[in-house]
């Protein structure tokens, strides 16, 4: 079973992809709602994928993804933007990131996302 780690400074999204994720047989091993702790999670965690909002506190998603794949450069980072993000999807991918969703999000545009970074 693949495990997730979750980003998102909002917990509404964090419950609706980790409800979409578990639905399809992931396993969401933690949850981060900033950019540090994101970095501190998946250190500790080393989940199989992250799900990363862009726009967090204290350390943005894309600085966050930075740290992430500074620290594993075989990080598996899906970004999550909302509309009008596509020059900061852009750097997020040059940083690191596999993949992008939109939201607001399509479950099958995240279980398509993720599985494809997944391989």
């Amino acid at each position: 079973m693949p495990t997730v780690l979750i980003c998102d400074d909002a917990i509404f999204m964090r419950t609706m992809v980790g409800d979409i994720l578990r639905r399809a047989g992931f396993e969401v091993v933690g949850e981060a709602d900033t950019g540090t702790q994101a970095v501190e999670q998946y250190q500790r965690l080393k989940p199989d994928i992250v799900t990363m909002d862009i726009v967090m506190p204290d350390m943005g998603g894309i600085d966050a993804v930075r740290a992430i794949t500074a620290f594993d450069p075989n990080a598996r980072v899906v970004m999550c933007s909302a509309m009008g993000q596509q020059a900061l999807v852009l750097e997020a991918m040059q940083a690191g990131a596999k993949d992008f969703v939109v939201k607001p999000f399509q479950p099958s545009r995240v279980l398509e996302a993720v599985r494809r970074v997944l391989g």
